[in-house]
């Protein structure tokens, strides 16, 4: 070989091992990615192609990655085109991502799949968890008020871990539920919303109208919430998360209550009573100040999530607790949830997700109204400084507590609630080989949940009596589910123009549950408690009607086709059938159809030069649901028991109190939607206006029948109801990285009208449900307050003989003779239906951000409507202006105020109350309430956080519940607007109101809270 070509190859041959050397050497590379803005994008996929070689972006946009030279990077994030970056001899990258406003909303869930939203038909409202989490709280649904048009979330009660009332689209049923399916990880859900931590939520879409929900059957007859949970990602290196939040709670409004120099006026004015024996002019004692203490809300989550091309995985545990302002009383709960998805060979899925809590529920039948009754002149110290148990007031007797009292109390009282749920689904997923887009799947679902509850309360204790026997209950509950579901999905796109996906199911599911109480009293000793009755003295009681147990199943089959043509034309036409164990024989089985359609207007050639428009879509929809939530074994009536003397013997009969129906069948709705989504200024403002009627048939109702027919009642199919509402959000991107800031804010409306079209036989009035056709289904049927009478008003011996000046004037609705004159007094017949539903209600939120730092503020608002308080109301034994027991502070009439808005003390009563006092509490409900300000800061990940591998850092401050505005009711009383009660609950009378209302009762004081937080990634 010459000498030249031997040098040559030497150079080639050393030129290629170097090269060799240089790709296979891997080093550290760092780097920012951002939108076009500037704005840094976290939990961006940067992954090697070709391995397993990933990580994602902090909360700064940085990551790091150890990769070899020449190695392509794949940078993809939700809501952004994917970018190829072919590595040089970069040490130090800025990637900038573009938005595609088609990717933006990919991933929204409609039920046994995900779709495009440009390509969704039907009513769906999506919102993020990191959304959710600006509200931190102890369930999704305080994170979710205020956040979704349509959507009416409300308190039904203020105790640490109570659930929410959520109502999609108003109210349906009068009997049946009103509440929606919620399925969490594609499995319908079993537990109660508080046994799910908003941390693990992904992301929650909410399926509104029939078009959407049909193809979840009788179960989404009332809207469905798909909560999707926290998963890994393909190509992720683990990631290690902590998350946490501590706050302290204070008192947001006290009761109103009188102090010792109004009281003392009051009991002057009315003349009634005098001072009882632990009652004196010269103290001022404020009961409230003596319990209340200040509580703390503290929630820790620790997770851990990655993933390879075949597994990915997510696994996480969390404590949380909050604790009210009221001693003894607080909320507990332990959660451990994870998920794993593996890919075995090219054709098979596999994959599981458990969602495992522990909860306790501590001192919830703890009341106020004893502390609130009682007199501020009244003493509770004895002359040694000790405590009275006791105290003696005019005309009662009231054993009165503070919170040294309530937590040195030890044996002598105990109320807790323990809970365990399991919530497991189980997953695989077939490619049907030779077939293209043709899967099987098979989803099973366990779910099983246990409660365990008991209470105890010592001799005396809580009571004016000292000698009240201890009384102890023990309640037990468990709840096991599974389902079945069998899914065949064809997913395909034919000539880039046409897609088609058709999915067919069969599922089955059951349902069993049983629970038991048992009673007793005298227990010996206070050792005891409840944890074993069989020693009490006394009698031990097993209610019949404390008792339960049921098993329903359901099977079901669907077909759902969607069909989409270049983007432009979308139809989804679903049909279901169900089949139901709790209906009657020949009337199990029903099929109801759904379509909806939808015009991509601006995809059209001559929508082309309208460049300020970016989506432009009009949708319509029909569908059908249905109903079946009536207690299992309706059709087969009711018996119940009597005791009774049969000569010389004790003896029980039974006897039917409710009869069969050998025809019971499904309530059903049939809804229309009608929507626009649009989207301008380069997605910088995009929005969705809807309208909606529903119209439900064949109601779920118990019938009443005369005493004649010796049966009380009978469940029937009657009745119809109707819903009509409009809705209207929009989110913007006010600022977009204007020098560094940038400012994003967001808004939705809402309205529902709903009446009742019909009753049973023909009838137009149930006073005692307090429903009427023509009119809402929530209304107060009560005499209707005009003003107080005042001397010289005409007519006032004639409307209300014996009456008095200073009492309570309610509209007159009889006749009048030629001259004017009323032709009887005020009676029954003058009540009044009052609509108790707001004009409207929604909410906003809004985030600025400059740099580092950001804050972000949620609120709600609720216009018109009626907002029942017991505190005000006769039903509340707190107004009763007689100077017995304490009393709410108001302006009531004097000679010399005359212009009051409450009747004169010591006037005409009924029932220990002023005539009439039920009017009192009724008020506007209209609010606007700030229900969270966050400020908060991302450190940027370099320098110190960097060097111990800490990609994400952020540190917060939040205040909840920091102001309420526009609020007539907050304006009076320095409380929370918001209820914190149903109608039976949390006062002195508890049928004064229907028990499905929502009203404010002496319950749980609300609270206003001031928390820090953490957010750590690594």
């Amino acid at each position: 070989m010459a000498r030249g070509s031997l040098v040559h190859w030497s150079v080639c041959i050393l030129t290629f091992l170097m090269t060799g050397s240089l790709f296979a050497q891997e080093r550290m590379v760092q780097g920012r990615v951002a939108a076009a803005g500037g704005q840094p994008l976290s939990g961006v996929s940067v992954r090697v192609e070709g391995s397993d070689t990933a990580t994602s972006t902090g909360e700064d946009g940085r990551f790091s990655l150890s990769v070899r030279l020449g190695a392509t990077l794949i940078f993809s994030n939700i809501g952004y085109s994917v970018k190829e970056y072919v590595l040089g001899n970069e040490s130090h990258l800025d990637i900038t991502l573009v938005r595609d406003d088609i990717a933006m909303d990919e991933v929204v869930v409609v039920g046994y799949g995900t779709q495009r939203k440009e390509s969704i038909t039907g009513s769906v409202a999506s919102i993020s968890g990191e959304q959710m989490n600006e509200v931190p709280a102890s369930n999704i649904s305080q994170a979710l008020q205020g956040r979704v048009a349509g959507v009416q979330i409300t308190q039904s009660s203020s105790k640490p871990g109570a659930p929410m009332q959520i109502r999609i689209r108003g109210t349906r049923s009068l009997n049946a539920s009103n509440d929606p399916l919620i399925v969490l990880d594609g499995i319908p859900f079993a537990g109660s919303i508080s046994d799910i931590n908003p941390i693990d939520i992904e992301s929650v879409d909410i399926l509104k109208d029939a078009s959407a929900t049909a193809i979840y059957g009788s179960r989404g007859a009332n809207g469905v919430m798909l909560i999707t949970t926290h998963k890994g990602y393909s190509g992720q290196q683990a990631r290690v998360s902590f998350n946490s939040f501590t706050g302290l709670k204070t008192l947001f409004g006290r009761y109103p209550m009188m102090n010792a120099q109004e009281f003392i006026e009051l009991r002057e004015t009315a003349n009634r009573f005098q001072n009882g024996a632990d009652e004196s002019n010269d103290i001022n004692t404020d009961w409230q100040d003596l319990l209340y203490k200040n509580g703390i809300m503290t929630s820790q989550d620790l997770s851990i999530s990655g993933g390879t091309e075949k597994t990915i995985y997510n696994f996480s545990a969390g404590y949380f607790r909050d604790e009210a302002v009221l001693p003894g009383q607080n909320f507990e709960r332990f959660s451990m949830r994870g998920s794993l998805d593996q890919k075995i060979g090219n054709i098979l899925r596999v994959g599981l997700t458990t969602n495992n809590n522990y909860s306790t529920n501590r001192g919830g039948n703890l009341g106020l109204y004893s502390t609130l009754s009682s007199t501020p002149i009244a003493n509770p110290y004895q002359e040694d400084g000790s405590w009275k148990d006791i105290v003696r007031l005019s005309n009662d007797n009231q054993w009165v507590y503070s919170r040294e009292t309530i937590e040195n109390l030890g044996n002598r009282w105990i109320d807790q609630t323990k809970g365990f749920g399991s919530y497991n689904t189980f997953f695989g997923e077939v490619d049907i080989p030779g077939i293209e887009g043709l899967k099987y799947r098979a989803n099973v679902g366990l779910n099983f949940r246990m409660t365990n509850g008991g209470s105890y309360t010592g001799e005396g204790v809580f009571s004016q009596d000292p000698t009240t026997p201890s009384n102890a209950t023990i309640s037990n509950s468990m709840n096991t589910q599974w389902t079945v579901e069998n899914l065949l999905t064809y997913d395909r796109t034919f000539a880039d123009k046409h897609r088609i996906n058709v999915v067919g199911l069969y599922s089955a599911e059951q349902i069993m549950f049983n629970s038991s109480q048992v009673r007793a009293l005298h227990i010996p000793a206070d050792q005891f408690q409840f944890y074993n009755l069989g020693h009490a003295t006394g009698e031990i009681t097993v209610d019949p009607d404390n008792q339960g147990y049921y098993k329903s199943g359901l099977m079901s089959w669907m077909g759902r086709v969607m069909y989409d043509y270049d983007g432009r034309y979308m139809v989804s036409a679903t049909v279901r059938s169900d089949g139901s164990s709790r209906l009657a024989p020949g009337y199990k089985w029903h099929a109801y159809p759904a379509i909806s359609a939808g015009w991509n207007i601006k995809n059209e050639s001559f929508m082309e030069s309208v460049s300020w428009l970016d989506a432009l879509k009009l949708r319509a929809g029909y569908g059908q649901t249905s109903n079946q939530s009536v207690d299992p074994y309706k059709t087969l009536g009711l018996l119940n028991t009597r005791p009774y003397n049969f000569g010389q013997e004790f003896a029980i009969g039974y006897y039917v109190s409710e009869l069969p129906n050998a025809a019971l069948g499904w309530e059903y709705t049939t809804t229309w939607n009608y929507g626009i989504d649009f989207s301008l200024l380069n997605s910088r403002l995009r929005g969705t206006v809807e309208y909606y009627t529903q119209h439900t048939k064949d109601l779920l109702l118990s019938v009443g029948l005369p005493a004649t027919a010796g049966v009380g009642s009978y469940m029937a199919n009657v009745g119809e109801t109707q819903n009509k509402g409009f809705e209207f959000s929009m989110d913007g991107l006010i600022l977009d990285d204007h020098n560094g800031w940038r400012w994003e804010a967001g808004v939705n409306f809402y309205l529902n009208r709903n009446k009742l079209v019909a009753l049973t036989s023909g009838r137009t009035r149930d006073e005692g449900n307090w429903w009427f056709v023509g009119h809402p289904i929530d209304v107060i049927y009560d005499y209707e307050k005009i003003g107080l009478w005042q001397e010289g008003d005409p007519h006032l011996d004639i409307l209300e003989p014996g009456g008095n000046v200073g009492m309570i004037k309610v509209k007159y609705t009889g006749e009048f003779d030629a001259d004017g004159t009323p032709v009887r007094q005020i009676n029954p017949d003058d009540r009044q239906i009052i609509n108790t539903n707001p004009n409207f209600e929604g909410g906003f939120n809004t985030r600025v951000s400059y740099k580092g730092f950001d804050l972000g503020l949620v609120a709600a608002y609720r216009n018109g409507g009626v907002l029942i308080s017991s505190l005000y109301s006769s039903s509340g034994y707190l107004n009763m202006l007689s100077g017995r027991r304490n009393n709410v502070k108001v302006d009531y009439w004097t000679p010399e105020n005359t212009g009051a808005k409450y009747p004169k003390p010591g006037g005409i009563e009924s029932n220990d109350n002023p005539k009439y006092g039920s009017t009192m509490g009724y008020f506007d409900s209209s609010y606007l309430k700030v229900r969270t300000i966050t400020l908060g800061y991302n450190f940027k990940n370099d320098g110190w956080l960097s060097a111990r591998g800490i990609s994400g850092l952020r540190l917060y401050g939040t205040v909840q519940n920091p102001f309420v505005l526009f609020s007539p009711y907050h304006r009076e009383s320095g409380m929370d607007p918001e209820p914190n009660s149903y109608g039976d609950e949390n006062q002195a009378v508890t049928t004064a109101f229907q028990e499905r209302m929502l009203i404010i009762g002496t319950n749980t004081p609300a609270n206003r809270n001031f928390m820090i937080g953490l957010n750590l990634t690594f």
